[in-house]
């Protein structure tokens, strides 16, 4: 490849990728100026390894992949004790859920759910819900099969719906939607996307 053919290749990466890149380091990382160092250190990582980006819909997968080991090594690099679920909560009440809204409580109730997950299943239901990747993609960043990635992705689900299993967190559907069938343990579950 060129010099100005790679250039050219970097800088169709670097704009199809950073917004989701910087999107995914903020939700990871404590500070801005840590989300910050993720990204600097991902697209320095690409343009080294440029030729190993796979092209197309894995491009993104391998943003993600690589983002996720330059966050892991700066945790581990910096001995510091980010409070992760603490400021995604904060974030789900401050900017994804509007405050009169009269199903908050169950939503607080979810956040605290999601909070007492392994990070793991944090980081997989997030990359699933938030980031929207499929099993494919999710595959690709979890460094296994698209099947393992179904499978692990479910027992996350399974997992939360679990913690949320406790008699706080339901709320009756009837009272809610005039039905006697069921109870919806958290509106927050229905709003995940389902694309795995």
């Amino acid at each position: 490849m060129t010099i100005d053919a790679r250039q050219e290749r970097f800088r169709a990466l670097y704009e199809s990728a950073l917004p989701r890149v910087i999107a995914y380091a903020l939700r990871r990382t404590s500070s801005a100026e840590d989300a910050a160092d993720v990204v600097a250190e991902t697209f320095t990582v690409a343009w080294r390894r440029l030729d190993n980006v796979p092209v197309g819909d894995y491009e993104i997968a391998w943003c993600f992949a690589t983002a996720r080991r330059v966050i892991a090594n700066q945790r581990r690099g910096i001995h510091r004790q980010a409070d992760l679920v603490a400021r995604v909560g904060a974030e789900l009440a401050t900017t994804l859920v509007p405050r009169a809204e009269p199903a908050s409580e169950s939503l607080f109730a979810a956040r605290d759910a999601f909070a007492r997950l392994n990070e793991d299943d944090r980081d997989l239901l997030m990359l699933a819900g938030w980031e929207g990747l499929n099993s494919v993609q999710l595959a690709a960043v979890l460094g296994c099969s698209p099947t393992a990635a179904r499978i692990r992705l479910h027992r996350a689900r399974s997992r939360l719906l679990a913690e949320m299993a406790e008699p706080e967190f339901e709320i009756e559907t009837k009272q809610q939607l005039g039905s006697g069938h069921s109870s919806l343990r958290c509106p927050v579950l229905a709003e995940m996307p389902g694309k795995i």
